[in-house]
């Protein structure tokens, strides 16, 4: 069974978003266009409450994009996004979510953030996702969606650890810094993480 997993492509996400990945967007018909070649479709949303410790606005004095420790953790402050109920949260209305088989929430912990649709950063907490694929009998995923030096990197990293055969679809995400790109494609690369165009996927 192959899956592919459509990581956070919600609207606080796409450009006018509170946390906007550049071009964002450019993804969406690409993702959509591929849904029918797998056996199972699955997403992840982030879903923050409103005082989660990763907003800058809960913390005194401190502004967006600086890093803290958080719990042991390095952590960035990010803008308010994602907020549980809001139309930021909200996955994209041009997504196509009808073939969606299974919606996987994180980030809802107030003092750890979640990067990854398997795990907080901590590694303390399941999401369900691996436990729901493995059910499912998968064995390949394919990861695509927002933003791809963060939440698809730390997703596909997690797949491949999780004893998936994982592939990483280069163009169906979109990155925030183009450093942090590099380091997270040279990473997967080293982890055995398979990069791949949406036009060489032949299933």
């Amino acid at each position: 069974m192959t899956a592919l997993i459509l990581v956070d492509i919600q609207n606080d996400f796409l450009p006018g978003g509170a946390l906007a990945v550049p071009k964002g967007n450019t993804i969406i018909p690409i993702v959509n266009s591929l849904q029918t070649q797998f056996d199972l479709v699955v997403a992840s949303q982030d879903w923050h409450p409103k005082n989660h410790a990763s907003f800058a606005s809960n913390h005194h004095k401190k502004q967006e994009f600086d890093v803290i420790d958080l719990n042991g953790t390095n952590q960035v402050l990010w803008p308010n996004h994602c907020v549980q109920g809001t139309h930021g949260a909200e996955f994209s209305s041009e997504l196509n979510t009808a073939r969606i088989a299974a919606i996987f929430r994180k980030g809802m912990l107030t003092q750890v953030d979640s990067y990854s649709a398997f795990f907080d950063n901590n590694k303390t907490h399941h999401t369900g996702l691996e436990a729901y694929l493995k059910s499912m009998q998968v064995t390949e995923v394919y990861v695509c969606g927002l933003a791809a030096d963060y939440c698809v990197y730390f997703t596909a990293k997690d797949a491949k650890a999780a004893g998936f055969n994982t592939f990483y679809i280069t163009d169906a995400t979109c990155y925030i810094d183009e450093t942090s790109y590099q380091t997270a494609i040279n990473d997967l690369t080293e982890n055995g993480v398979q990069l791949i165009k949406s036009t060489d996927i032949n299933l």
